[in-house]
């Protein structure tokens, strides 16, 4: 399972979409404005609030990083 934390104006979470969806792997985007929740969890887990962060099988990445979401996608 693949969920990426956005903002709606992050060029990088756009990316990071497009790069899913070229490859056809579902995601979920969850938004961090006005979502506390969401922003409480990044944080827990990454100590940062940024965009995107990238969940995959329950690894977080910070950032659009190709090499790290090819590695947790294996």
């Amino acid at each position: 399972m693949v969920k990426i934390y956005t903002t709606p104006v992050c060029a990088y979470c756009k990316m990071a979409k497009e790069y899913f969806t070229s490859k056809n792997i579902k995601y979920e985007e969850i938004g961090l404005v006005g979502n506390p929740q969401a922003q409480q969890l990044v944080i827990s887990k990454t100590g940062m609030v940024a965009a995107p962060i990238l969940e995959i099988n329950g690894k977080f990445i910070v950032g659009f990083d190709r090499i790290k979401i090819n590695e947790a996608l294996k």
